[in-house]
Formats: C-alpha cells, structure tokens, sequence
C-alpha cells in the first residue's frame, strides 16, 4: 500500500496503535514487527528503559513511543513508494530505536544496538537485515547520528516527530523544565507525505500561553536539522509547520 501524495503518515493517539495485521507482518514468512512486539524479552526491556527516563526525569520513551515510531517509519517508506520489506525492517528498528535507555541515556543508541544484535539473533533474523537494523538504532539520535540509510532516515524523522503532550510524565506541572512545557504545549503533531512534490512535512499545533514556538526551538532545532539530513536522504524536503505557518 502506498500513500497518496499529502496525507498523514501519522495520527497522534495516546496509546500504542493495535498490533499489526498478520498481512502486516514480515514477507515471505519472515520476522516481522509483530514478532517484535510479542517478545516478550523486548516489551521488558523497553518497559524497564521507560521507568529509568521517568526516574531521571525524561518524557515517555517506553511502549507507545516505540509503537508509533515504528508504525510512522514503516508508513514514511511507504508514502515514497519503497518496497514492504525495507518498510518493514524501518519499523522494527524504530520499535527497537530505544531500548538502551534500559542501560544509560548516555551512549544509548550504541547500547541499544548491541542489545538488538543479541535479541535478533536469538530470533534468528538475517544477519543482512540485522545489519540495517542496528544500524539504524545506532545512528537515530543527535548530535552523533547520521542517516546512512532509508530505513535509518525514516526512524530518525518518525522518532523527532513524537513531540507531543501525551509524552509528559511529570505530574507536577509546577516542577516542569522546557522539555515538559514544549512536550505539554504540543496538542497535534502530524507527518504528512508528499511523493508527488518529494516533501515530508512535520505539521504541529501549540498552545503558544504554555510554551513560545521559541522554546521550541531552542531544545529542537538540532533535531530539525537531523530531520532535513534524513529528509534529504530520501530525495525530499523536509518542512516544518507551526501553527499553520511554515517555517
């Protein structure tokens, strides 16, 4: 399935979308994201990384985060017209893209891709689409990372688009910093795919009385940068709307 030009890649939803369809799935009866989702070695992992995000005060990187990344990495591939299978190793790697969060912040991509190596081969993926996975986790975040494949661009992009304010787990809205005001500010954050026009635009509204189209910038204009990078890689451009004002 291909996406028509200039419709969403994604939906915000506050909890994890379904579990792919068996048609879903890998082709030719090869692992796929719904493989990925039922391990349950992965769900703990993933779990155990959100707790320590929520521990030294980070937003939500467990579950849903990863739900959505995969299914706007695998929807983003798609969109440009790339074959399933590539779209669907996008969408396991952007299931995976965190997991290393369950060690440290720090270094977590690289962690997080030695820990997909293990899981994967225990799964007894290819060795040449566990290459592309890892590869993918471990360059997905700034300032190290690079988009040095489809499927990475398309992990990068779905994962900076998560900006939103289901992601804030601070309870306290008086003890929230810049990133607990821009993520509570976002109300709609969207990806939309233009094939036609080889755009890929990140569309979001903020309530501007919680946090300044400023303070947005101020902790993401890096991010953006690296979403241009990957944008770029895919033979788009790629445009960031702001309250319907493209920027």
């Amino acid at each position: 399935m291909t996406i028509p030009p200039g419709v969403l890649a994604s939906d915000r939803v506050a909890a994890p979308p379904p579990v792919p369809a068996p048609s879903e799935t890998g082709t030719q009866g090869r692992i796929g994201l719904r493989e990925i989702r039922s391990n349950e070695r992965i769900r703990s992992y993933i779990e155990a990384a959100n707790q320590q995000m929520f521990i030294i005060g980070y937003s939500e990187h467990g579950l849903r985060h990863a739900a959505l990344v995969a299914a706007i990495s695998r929807n983003i591939l798609l969109g440009l017209g790339t074959e399933a299978r590539t779209a669907e190793l996008a969408a396991m790697a952007g299931y995976l893209h965190d997991i290393g969060n369950c060690v440290h912040r720090i270094y977590h991509p690289q962690i997080g891709a030695t820990m997909a190596f293990q899981l994967l081969e225990d799964m007894k993926l290819d060795a040449v689409e566990i290459a592309q996975i890892i590869g993918a986790i471990g360059n997905h975040e700034e300032p190290e990372g690079v988009p040095i494949s489809a499927i990475t661009a398309a992990v990068i992009i779905a994962d900076k688009s998560d900006v939103h304010f289901t992601r804030v787990q601070n309870p306290d809205p008086t003890t929230y910093d810049i990133h607990d005001r821009v993520n509570h500010a976002v109300q709609k954050s969207h990806i939309l795919i233009n094939s036609a026009e080889c755009v890929i635009t990140l569309d979001l509204v903020i309530d501007t009385a919680q946090a300044s189209v400023m303070e947005y910038f101020e902790i993401f204009v890096e991010r953006m940068i690296m979403c241009r990078k990957a944008a770029a890689l895919l033979g788009c451009r790629f445009c960031l709307i702001i309250n319907g004002v493209e920027l």
